[in-house]
C-alpha cells in the first residue's frame, strides 16, 4: 500500500510540474525564418504565432506568390522550433521519474 500513495505523490508531483511547465512553454519563444531571412515568424512553445517580419523587397504585388510560399515554410520552421522546444522541457520534467519513452502528454 505504501508504494501506491507512493505513486499518487508522484504523480500528483508530476501533474503539478506539468501545470508549470504549460506555463512556462507560453514563455519560451522561438523564431522560424526563411528566403535567407526575408521573411521570419515568431512562435511560442505553445505554437501561438506572436509576429511576423516580411522584408520590404517582398512588398510587390508579382513577389505576392514568393511571399506566401516564404510565410509557410517560416511557420513550418517556426513550429518544429516550437516542437522541440517543447519535447526539451518534457525531457526535463520526466527524465528523473524512469517513465518509458513516449509516456504523458504530447
Amino acid at each position: 500500500m505504501a508504494d501506491f500513495l507512493g505513486m499518487m505523490k508522484q504523480a500528483a508531483q508530476l501533474q503539478s510540474k506539468m501545470q508549470a511547465m504549460q506555463e512556462e512553454l507560453g514563455n519560451v519563444e522561438v523564431e522560424g525564418v526563411s528566403g535567407g531571412g526575408l521573411v521570419a515568424v515568431r512562435m511560442t512553445a505553445k505554437m501561438e504565432v506572436k509576429g511576423i517580419k516580411i522584408d520590404p523587397s517582398l512588398m510587390k504585388p508579382e513577389e505576392r506568390e514568393v511571399l506566401e510560399d516564404l510565410l509557410v515554410t517560416a511557420l513550418g520552421d517556426a513550429r518544429r522550433k516550437a516542437e522541440t522546444a517543447m519535447q526539451e522541457k518534457m525531457m526535463a520534467l520526466t527524465g528523473g521519474l524512469g517513465l518509458p519513452p513516449g509516456f504523458g502528454p504530447t
